[in-house]
């Protein structure tokens, strides 16, 4: 088992003094249950011997004290446990978002949306059973097995050992048959449930597109497969259980017999008398009801340890390579108005991936400068601009107001230099919420101003204003509104230096044509720095200059005419 599993588990496990409290009370709950059947044996063959009242009165009420202690008990562990496992459920969640910030974006290039979720939502709610279903059941199992072996020997020693020998055969049996009957299938649940999340989530996502192509039935087809394939182990795991259940109630009887076989030739010698060989036979009945639990918690172990694997595999604690991290002690970054931007012999590689995708980058951005990036498909364009917002790490000095951003938080960087993505992402929120995200503080009316500045307010008084909705993932919104929408953004958040990456992809060329515009007068009214990256041509009059970018190697610049 790797240090991360061992990490994820230790942080699933609640503190000792919840944990040992819901133990003490299934502990309690247990030990009335064997002793409400041992005093129940003991009352009933004692009374028919008729004995005088006041002989059974003792008996009667530990009855009934065993039989409301055995609910009392069992109610307060199931609160006690379920309060303690589900109180660490958000420091799970904490912790893994904590884990995987630092990899977005490039290091959760090759996530899938559907897996990565499964993991965030239903591996992480799979972790509560490592210690409802597996921690607790066999400390609380141990316990009364062990007193009830000792109660068994002080009342036969016969009975104690066969009692004792039994429960290591089912111990061991029940085990066997468990892994044997359901083990493999347990191993599968979490990858499976994976597998269905991300097809129902590719179908819910994509309906429209696999509409047109006429791929929706290809579509439904897979979630079909991954649920039968899902229920199909889910089936196997019911009857793995019921095997083991099976398998452990053959043994109890087998230990009842052990007790009469022993037991009978003890009451023939007056070695005890006839209540006791009751107790002595019922007994291991109600020890096995609660040791049946020990096989079933290692069927629960193989599900907790492969979400365990599942998280720890999504949010390493060793960030990959490629990726930038925060130093210990990282100071941060103060710049003054608009700062120079200076990339010295920079080279990068994307994560996973030896082979660069920049190489011996020389690239200086001057104040208030108005500069294009051209290049093909692959070329390193993105690579570039994820660099210079510090999702990429890179080999060679990227300098800010010179400031080595290797030396200080990345966050501070992010707050210097922004990005206007490819593909904005917008929240299924209103226009206001969308905005509000770049600037939480910004009023209305500085909200309004933003859109006029880039040529959404007429478009927004048509509608509710800034109450518009721009559906999921602005589903509601076209694509060059969109980029002006993530262009307000940029403004509201008052980047110093904005790295523009391809806002004409996904519009036409008129639409194309007027946001490239809107970007950079906007930027010149500013006086910030902008990097623009695009496939079109940008008129002269708008650069200050101009940069070409063919694998991963700057080919060529001009100054704009």
């Amino acid at each position: 088992m790797s240090a991360d599993v061992r990490r994820i588990l230790r942080l699933a496990l609640p503190p000792v003094r919840r944990l040992w409290a819901a133990i003490a009370l299934g502990s309690l709950s247990a030990a009335c249950a064997v002793a409400l059947l041992g005093a129940s044996a003991w009352l009933i063959t004692y009374a028919a011997e008729q004995p005088p009242v006041l002989f059974l009165s003792m008996a009667v009420v530990g009855v009934r004290a065993f039989a409301l202690g055995r609910a009392f008990f069992r109610y307060l562990e199931r609160l006690a446990g379920h309060d303690a496992a589900f109180r660490q459920l958000p420091a799970m969640r904490s912790s893994l978002f904590a884990r995987l910030v630092p990899l977005a974006p490039d290091g959760l290039r090759g996530a899938r949306g559907g897996d990565l979720l499964s993991r965030v939502a239903d591996d992480v709610d799979e972790l509560q059973n490592y210690s409802l279903r597996v921690v607790q059941p066999l400390v609380t199992s141990g316990l009364i097995a062990l007193v009830s072996v000792v109660v068994a020997f002080v009342l036969l020693p016969e009975a104690g050992v066969a009692l004792l020998a039994m429960l290591v055969i089912a111990a061991v049996a029940g085990s066997l048959v468990n892994t044997w009957a359901s083990g493999a299938a347990e191993r599968r649940i979490a990858p499976l449930r994976a597998e269905l999340s991300d097809a129902l989530l590719d179908l819910v996502r994509n309906v429209d597109v696999l509409t047109a192509f006429g791929a929706l039935e290809g579509a439904q087809y897979r979630v079909r497969e991954a649920s039968e394939r899902l229920t199909s182990a889910v089936r196997a795991r019911a009857t793995g259980l019921g095997l083991t259940a099976g398998a452990v109630s053959l043994l109890a009887g087998g230990a009842t017999v052990l007790g009469l076989v022993g037991g009978v030739p003890a009451l023939g010698a007056g070695r005890i008398e006839g209540p006791v060989l009751a107790v002595i036979a019922l007994l291991p009945l109600a020890v096995f009801e609660v040791f049946g639990m020990v096989p079933l918690a290692l069927g629960a172990w193989r599900q907790v340890a492969a979400s365990a694997r599942r998280i720890a595999d999504a949010a390493p604690e060793t960030v990959p390579d490629g990726i930038p991290v925060d130093g210990a002690d990282a100071p941060g970054l103060a710049v003054q108005g608009v700062p120079a931007v200076r990339l010295s012999g920079v080279s990068a590689h994307w994560p996973g991936v030896e082979q660069p995708v920049l190489r011996d980058i020389d690239l200086d951005l001057q104040p208030g400068e108005r500069v294009l990036l051209t290049g093909p498909t692959g070329a390193g364009k993105t690579a570039l601009a994820h660099v210079l917002v510090r999702f990429l790490e890179h080999d060679g000095s990227y300098l800010v107001d010179g400031t080595e951003t290797r030396d200080v938080r990345q966050d501070d960087v992010r707050r210097v230099v922004g990005l206007c993505e490819q593909q904005p992402y917008l929240f299924d929120a209103d226009l206001r919420q969308n905005l509000l995200f770049a600037c939480d503080t910004a009023s209305d009316d500085e909200l309004r101003a933003v859109l006029e500045r880039v040529g959404l307010a007429d478009w927004a008084d048509e509608r509710e204003g800034l109450a518009t909705s721009v559906g999921e993932r602005g589903a509601l919104v076209s694509g060059g509104q969109a980029q002006r929408i993530a262009l307000a953004r940029a403004l509201l958040a008052d980047f110093p230096v904005l790295v523009v990456d391809e806002p004409t992809a996904n519009v036409d060329a008129a639409v194309a044509d007027r946001v490239v515009r809107d970007i950079l007068r906007t930027a010149e009214e500013d006086g910030r720095t902008v990097l623009l990256i695009s496939h079109t041509a940008v008129p002269n009059e708008l650069i200050t200059r101009s940069i070409a970018l063919e694998d991963g190697r700057i080919t060529g610049a001009a100054a704009a005419a």
